[in-house]
């Protein structure tokens, strides 16, 4: 692979670039072209761009031979031999960038996994939400306050101000310095056994580090800030930028589906994102809600299935399941958050297919975000350690009490959801 630069020389002008087939880079410009959900709107393009040049010849967060091992592993969990764990913050902040919640995440990770792998024999590919992780997509673009919405460190800062509230490219910097310290600790301590993720949301930022990738059926390219990226369900719209953009990369991508979803809709995803049927090159991450994955996930497997491809098929059990409390908080049940997953199981036992994965939000801190468990955390005992920068996360108690019962959904047993 060789690395590909590219960016803006100014607003909307032409993109140079140097050491790039011409074709690929005609086929990056018309995808980002196309209409961005959840982008910000920069009060200073001109400061944006010249960010944007910075990027460019910014330091890669991975390589490329790390990108290619893991699509190995992948392929694996398609093919039914291996299950996938993925999980971390819901949103990574520049403060919590410290060796002490790292290391808590990754190991918490690792204990999840060694669960996992001990009571259902599978291997277990373990894929942190770490090292980029700082921007999320919103329902609203102000709060309550009519200030602009918080989007993540990489956008702007969470305090109620306009100054910490107003969008600044330069934090796509400090983003990726962040990352870089992240993926090394990443190194030091799971070595090639540990990859890292994030959402594929802010494409000022995703367009800067990219690598021609000639080894392929086609020219594409590979990020060089995330092993594994994902699509939301906000901005997995057909004609966006987004799907445009992952469709060019090599990258193992993943698409998360919500219940609005139809089996058709389904597979027109899955024939975009995997147009040359690689096991394992699309992750197909449903979040239907508990009360809503046992009548809307069938028909979805079903259509897929008979597609053909070898997806692997993963279970957000969170965000359907979001609620606010009683006393303000937004926060997620331990109950209802089993309670998905055990549909999921359900129904790919029904259907004779792989519950290939779980990606969950989870910190190996002691938070007071989400309720129940085995922790027994109440709504009364929300405020004492509720630390997100924006979802409840399961914490460390919670997170390996789930391990143990999702290993019990791999071996075909049944769990009590009370």
């Amino acid at each position: 692979m060789r690395r590909l630069l590219h960016g803006p020389a100014e607003p909307g002008g032409p993109i140079h670039r140097r050491a790039v087939d011409r074709a690929l880079g005609r086929r990056l410009d018309e995808a980002l072209a196309r209409p961005a959900a959840q982008q910000p709107s920069w009060p200073d393009p001109v400061r944006a761009a010249r960010v944007a040049g910075l990027l460019h010849e910014a330091e890669p967060i991975v390589a490329p031979e790390e990108t290619a091992r893991l699509a190995a592993q992948l392929a694996s969990v398609a093919r039914g031999e291996a299950f996938l764990l993925q999980g971390g913050d819901c949103a990574e902040t520049f403060a919590g960038n410290t060796e002490t919640h790292l290391r808590a995440n990754l190991l918490l990770l690792a204990e999840m996994a060694d669960v996992l792998a001990d009571t259902a024999g599978l291997p277990v590919v373990k894929i942190a939400r770490m090292a980029g992780q700082y921007a999320k997509p919103r329902s609203n673009t102000v709060d309550a306050l009519g200030l602009p919405v918080y989007r993540g460190d990489i956008v702007n800062a969470p305090d109620p101000t306009p100054a910490a509230r107003t969008p600044d490219p330069r934090r796509m910097l400090r983003a990726h310095g962040h990352a870089l310290e992240a993926m090394d600790l990443v190194r030091k301590f799971g070595a090639d056994d540990v990859h890292v993720s994030h959402e594929l949301l802010l494409l000022d930022y995703e367009r800067a580090v990219l690598w021609a990738d000639e080894g392929g059926p086609e020219l594409r390219v590979s990020s060089g800030l995330a092993h594994f990226l994902w699509i939301g369900e906000r901005t997995r719209q057909l004609d966006g930028a987004h799907l445009a953009f992952a469709e060019l990369l090599s990258n193992p991508i993943g698409l998360k589906l919500g219940p609005s979803v139809t089996p058709e809709l389904a597979v027109e995803y899955v024939e975009r994102l995997d147009p040359h049927r690689t096991p394992g090159r699309l992750t197909l991450v449903s979040r239907m809600g508990h009360d809503l994955v046992r009548d809307v996930l069938p028909p979805l497997v079903e259509k897929v299935a008979a597609s053909g491809h070898e997806v692997i098929w993963q279970c957000d059990p969170m965000h359907g399941n979001t609620r606010r409390s009683g006393n303000g908080y937004k926060t997620r049940h331990f109950d209802d958050v089993l309670d998905e997953l055990a549909g999921f199981f359900e129904v790919h036992r029904d259907l004779g297919t792989h519950p290939g994965g779980i990606h969950v939000e989870v910190t190996g801190e002691d938070v007071t975000e989400c309720l129940g468990g085995a922790p027994g955390v109440a709504e009364a005992d929300l405020p004492a350690r509720y630390r997100t920068a924006c979802d409840p996360r399961l914490n460390a108690g919670q997170s390996i009490q789930l391990a143990h019962l999702v290993a019990d959904l791999l071996c075909g047993k049944r769990v009590e959801v009370r």
